[in-house]
C-alpha cells in the first residue's frame, strides 16, 4: 500500500558543539535499498518525532539517500552510519550528512571525523576502547553491538569508573528494551531499526513508520 507522506517540519539544530545524543531518545538506524524511499521515510520519521536519522553506508543507495533527505526534508538531521574510512567521511560530508557514526574506530578514522567539523560517535565495545577515546578527548560514543557486547549490565558497570563517557547503544535494541538503556545515567539515546521495519518500507507504508516513530519518541517521557 502507499500511504500519505507527512509534511516536513522545521529542522532541529545541530552544530559541531551540539550533542547527537540529545536530539532525540531514539536514533533510527536506516538501511535503504532504493533512494526513492529516502524522502518519504525521513518525513515519516520526523513527523513521528525522531529528527535524527542515521543512514547506514551498507547499500549502493546510501549516499543518494543522504543527499535527498538533506536537501528535501528540512526537519531531518541526517547522519551517516557505518562510517569506516576517511573516504566515507569525505563522501558523506559532501552528500550533506550532519553527523557521523562508526561501528568502531582507528586513529586515522577518528582524525578524519574530527577534521570534518561534524558531531561524531565512534563505536566502542570494550573498556579499553572507551579509555583510549577519553584519552583523545572524545566523551560521546556509540556502544556497539549493544546486546551482544553486554547490554545494560555492561554500561551500568562502566558508569562508576568512567562517568565522563556517554553512549548511544545500538545493536539488538527494541521498543521493549530501550527504556532500560535510557534509564542509565551514561546513556543519552539509543539507536534502533524497529521503527523502520523492512516490510513497511517495501510497502511504502509511511503512516505505519510515523506511528512507530511516535511510540519511540514517547520514550523521552
Amino acid at each position: 500500500m502507499t500511504s500519505s507522506v507527512p509534511p516536513a517540519v522545521p529542522s532541529a539544530a545541530v552544530t559541531p558543539d551540539a550533542s547527537v545524543l540529545d536530539l532525540a531518545p531514539v536514533v533510527p538506524v536506516v538501511v535503504l535499498h532504493d533512494a526513492a524511499d529516502a524522502v518519504p521515510l525521513a518525513r515519516a520519521l520526523v513527523a513521528g518525532g525522531l529528527p535524527a536519522i542515521e543512514v547506514t553506508l551498507r547499500t549502493p543507495a546510501a549516499l543518494e539517500s543522504i543527499r535527498a533527505m538533506a536537501a528535501e526534508v528540512p526537519g531531518a538531521v541526517v547522519g551517516a552510519g557505518t562510517v569506516i574510512s576517511p573516504e566515507h567521511v569525505r563522501e558523506t560530508v559532501a552528500a550533506g550528512a550532519r553527523f557521523l557514526v562508526s561501528p568502531g574506530w582507528t586513529d586515522a578514522l577518528l582524525e578524519a571525523m574530527r577534521a570534518s567539523g561534524l558531531p561524531f560517535l565512534p563505536g566502542v565495545s570494550t573498556t579499553s576502547e572507551v579509555v583510549a577515546l577519553l584519552e583523545r578527548g572524545v566523551r560521546e560514543m556509540k556502544f556497539f553491538p549493544a546486546e551482544a557486547a553486554g547490554g545494560t549490565a555492561y554500561l551500568k558497570a562502566l558508569s562508576a569508573p568512567l562517568p565522563q563517557a556517554r553512549f548511544c547503544p545500538t545493536g539488538g535494541i527494541s521498543l521493549a528494551s530501550a527504556p532500560s538503556y535510557l534509564a542509565l545515567p551514561n546513556v543519552g539515546c539509543v539507536g534502533g531499526s524497529w521503527m523502520v521495519p523492512g516490510d513497511a518500507v517495501a510497502a511504502k507504508d509511511w503512516d505505519r513508520v510515523a506511528r512507530l516513530a511516535a511510540e519511540a519518541a514517547a520514550l523521552a517521557a
